[in-house]
C-alpha cells in the first residue's frame, strides 16, 4: 500500500490539522468522524434561538502578531473573525463583598493587588513580573535551522531560567499559601481548583491574555471548527460523517486500515488516530499493542475531570456583568452531589452571534465524576430529575445577586459527562484529557507522550491523550508536528501554506 495515502481518525481539531497538514505535503488523507459535525469537542449546540458553546473561552494565538497565530493561518482559523480581549479573565466576588478583578493588563492587575493587599506586596510584584517576562517570550512554530538558529533560541531561553527555577514545581495551592491576606488567599485557591495544577499553566496564561493573545473568537467554537474544516476540503481532504470506526485492520503487525461499525473497510498505507486514546488501544486495536508508559497514564486516571454545564438562554442584557464571575456563597449548594462553596458564572453577551438581541446565553460549568453520572443513567428518570436539579440550584443561586432572573430564563440545556462521551467518544467524558501538573508539564515542551504503540507499524496516535494538558493549540500543534515526523520518515521536506 502507498505510504502517501493516510487514514485519520477523529474529526476533531487534531485530526483536521493532521489531514491540513497532510494535505500541504502531497499525502492524500482521508477522515473518517463519528458525529455529523468537525471539531470534535471544539462545538456548540441550538437550542430555540440560543448558541450554547461547549469550547472555547479563550484562544491562544489570537493576536495576528504572535508565533503561534501562524498556525491558524495555516489552517484557515481564524480568518476575518472578530476578537474579543476581555478586560478582566474573571471576578470574584467574597462574601463579605470585596471584589477582585484579574485584569487581563498587568501594570492594572498588580496595581489592583497592591491595593487590595499591600501586606502581599513582595508576592505581587515578583507574581507580575514574572507575567512581564514570560509575555515577552514568543516561541517560534519551528526549530531554528542551523547551529546559529538554535544557538541564537538558546539565548533567547536563558531569562527564562530563573521563572522555571522558582515556579517549575509549584502548584497553584501552594502560590496560594504565600498571601497573608485571606481574601487573596481564597482568591487563588479558587481560581484553579484542580490538584497539583501548575503554577507555570497560569503564568503563561496571564501571559498570553497581558499580550492579547487569548482572546475569544466572535461565532464561537461550532464556526471555528467549520472553517478549519473548510481549509482541509479545500486542500483535497475527504472527510466522511457517521463512520464511526469499529476496528483498526492489522496485517503482519502493520496498520492497513479500517472497518467502520457498518462494516465498510477502507485501506491506507498509514493509519492516524485523533480519536478517543483508550478506545484505541483498547476496542479498535482490540488490547493487543500497549506502550508501558502510557499504560500508567491510564492505570492512574489523572484526566481533566469531566464537567456538567448548566446553560441557559435568558432574555436579559448583561452588558453591566463581568463576563466571568465566581461568587463565593454564605450557604453551599450541591450540584452532582458535591457541596460547591462558590459559583462560576460566565456569559456570552459579547457575542451577538449566539442570541437575539437583547437576549443572552449564561453557562455555570462544574467539576462533576463520570462513574456518579453513569449509575444514575441506569435509571433515566432519576439522571433527568438530576439534571433538572442541577439547573434549578444553578438559577435560584444567580437569582439571589441578580434579582428577577429566573423568571427571564426562556431555555435550560444541561450536558453531563454521558453527553460529551455519546458526541465524542471520550474516554470518562473527559474535556481535555490528561489534566496538567506540575508532574507532567515538562511533557508539553518534549513531545508528549508515545505517539506509536511498540511492535505496530504505519500507526499513530495524535491529540488530547498522548499531549498532556490538552487545548485547541496543543490539538493543532499535534496534527502540525506529526506531519513533520512522517516528512521526515519518508525524506522530504516539511511544508506549509498560510491563509
Amino acid at each position: 500500500m502507498n505510504k502517501n495515502s493516510i487514514i485519520i481518525i477523529g474529526g476533531g481539531i487534531a485530526g483536521l490539522a493532521t489531514g491540513i497538514y497532510g494535505q500541504m505535503n502531497g499525502y492524500k488523507t482521508t477522515i473518517f468522524e463519528m458525529h455529523t459535525l468537525p471539531g470534535g469537542l471544539c462545538t456548540s449546540w441550538k437550542r430555540k434561538g440560543y448558541t450554547m458553546d461547549g469550547c472555547i473561552h479563550w484562544l491562544v494565538g489570537s493576536n495576528p502578531e504572535s508565533g503561534s497565530h501562524i498556525m491558524w493561518e495555516e489552517l484557515g482559523a481564524l480568518k476575518d473573525v472578530e476578537i474579543v480581549n476581555h478586560e478582566a479573565f474573571v471576578t470574584v466576588e467574597n462574601t463579605d463583598g470585596r471584589v477582585f478583578h484579574m485584569n487581563t493588563d498587568i501594570d492594572r492587575l498588580e496595581k489592583h493587588m497592591l491595593e487590595l493587599a499591600p501586606v502581599d506586596a513582595a508576592v505581587i510584584r515578583d507574581f507580575c513580573g514574572t507575567i512581564r517576562k514570560l509575555g515577552s517570550l514568543d516561541m517560534p512554530m519551528d526549530e531554528p535551522r542551523g547551529l546559529g538558529g538554535k544557538i541564537k533560541g538558546a539565548f533567547a531561553m536563558l531569562p527564562m531560567a530563573g521563572v522555571f527555577l522558582k515556579y517549575g514545581k509549584m502548584n497553584a495551592k501552594q502560590f496560594a499559601a504565600r498571601f497573608k491576606d485571606p481574601f487573596l488567599n481564597k482568591v487563588w485557591n479558587s481560581m484553579f481548583d484542580m490538584p497539583d495544577f501548575p503554577m507555570m499553566g497560569l503564568l503563561y496564561t496571564l501571559g498570553w491574555q497581558n499580550k492579547k493573545d487569548a482572546g475569544y473568537p466572535i461565532g464561537g467554537s461550532l464556526p471555528f471548527s467549520q472553517s478549519i474544516e473548510k481549509r482541509y476540503t479545500e486542500l483535497g481532504g475527504e472527510i466522511h460523517y457517521n463512520a464511526k470506526v469499529e476496528r483498526i485492520l492489522v496485517e503482519d503487525n502493520h496498520a492497513v486500515g479500517i472497518r467502520l461499525t457498518d462494516g465498510r473497510e477502507f485501506r491506507a498505507g498509514r493509519v492516524i488516530s485523533a480519536a478517543d486514546g483508550f478506545a484505541t488501544i483498547n476496542y479498535m486495536l482490540g488490547g493487543r499493542y500497549r506502550d508501558p508508559e502510557l499504560e500508567e497514564y491510564y492505570r492512574k486516571s489523572e484526566i481533566f475531570e469531566p464537567l456538567v454545564m448548566v446553560s441557559l438562554g435568558v432574555k436579559r442584557d448583561m452588558a453591566d456583568q463581568p463576563q466571568t464571575m465566581v461568587r463565593m456563597l454564605d450557604k453551599p449548594i450541591t450540584i452532582a452531589g458535591k457541596e460547591r462553596e462558590y459559583i462560576q458564572v460566565k456569559h456570552y453577551g459579547y457575542d451577538p452571534t449566539l442570541a437575539p438581541e437583547g437576549k443572552t446565553v449564561v453557562m455555570a460549568m462544574f467539576d462533576t465524576k463520570y462513574d456518579y453520572w453513569k449509575k444514575l443513567a441506569e435509571d433515566p428518570e432519576r439522571y433527568d430529575a438530576e439534571k433538572k436539579q442541577a439547573a434549578l440550584t444553578v438559577i435560584s443561586a444567580i437569582d439571589k445577586y441578580l434579582p428577577g432572573f429566573e423568571k427571564d430564563v426562556e431555555v435550560v440545556d444541561v450536558a453531563t459527562p454521558l453527553t460529551t462521551e455519546r458526541y465524542t467518544g471520550n474516554w470518562q467524558g473527559s474535556f481535555e484529557g490528561w489534566r496538567l501538573t506540575t508532574q507532567n508539564m515538562s511533557k508539553s515542551f518534549t513531545g508528549g507522550l508515545a505517539h506509536t504503540l511498540p511492535g505496530l507499524r504505519n500507526f499513530y496516535m495524535v491529540g488530547q491523550w498522548v499531549e498532556p494538558g490538552g487545548g485547541l493549540p496543543t490539538a493543532g500543534i499535534s496534527g502540525r508536528n506529526m506531519i513533520k515526523r512522517l516528512c521526515k520518515e519518508d525524506g522530504k521536506d516539511f511544508a506549509t501554506i498560510r491563509n
